[in-house]
């Protein structure tokens, strides 16, 4: 089987609902259609539901599946998601908080030597320190 690409937000499309009602559910990066094991889970729909068109890999860990739970849930396997441009957009955003922690401790850096040379111009020598 070819294993496809997803984006996490094409999964969350597949959420129960819609035209389709297909429901896609996310464990440990790889995705699963379960639409057609919803009523067969020996949990209940509702427990899977509650995942649909997420991740549902602590939901699944919380609940100690058996190997054959694990066989079952392969052959819904569907492909799986490309986490690698969510971190490229984590670094992204994390260069941009760096930089921006920078920006504000050059501001907050210069604010203290214009009050400190306002200080002295006021106040006299005394109060450079």
């Amino acid at each position: 089987m070819d294993r496809k690409q997803y984006t996490k937000e094409e999964v969350a499309k597949n959420n129960g609902s819609g035209e389709d009602k297909k429901t896609w559910i996310i464990i440990s990066g790889t995705v699963y259609d379960v639409t057609d094991y919803l009523e067969q889970h020996p949990g209940g729909s509702d427990l899977i539901n509650e995942h649909a068109g997420g991740d549902a890999t602590a939901g699944f860990e919380d609940y100690s599946h058996s190997s054959d739970a694990k066989k079952t849930l392969k052959k819904y396997e569907i492909g799986f998601v490309d986490e690698s441009k969510k971190d490229k957009s984590r670094r992204a955003d994390n260069k941009s908080e760096e930089e921006n922690s920078k920006n504000v401790e050059n501001t907050q850096g210069q604010n203290v030597k214009q009050r400190r040379k306002f200080l002295r111009i006021i106040l006299g020598p005394c109060a450079s320190s």
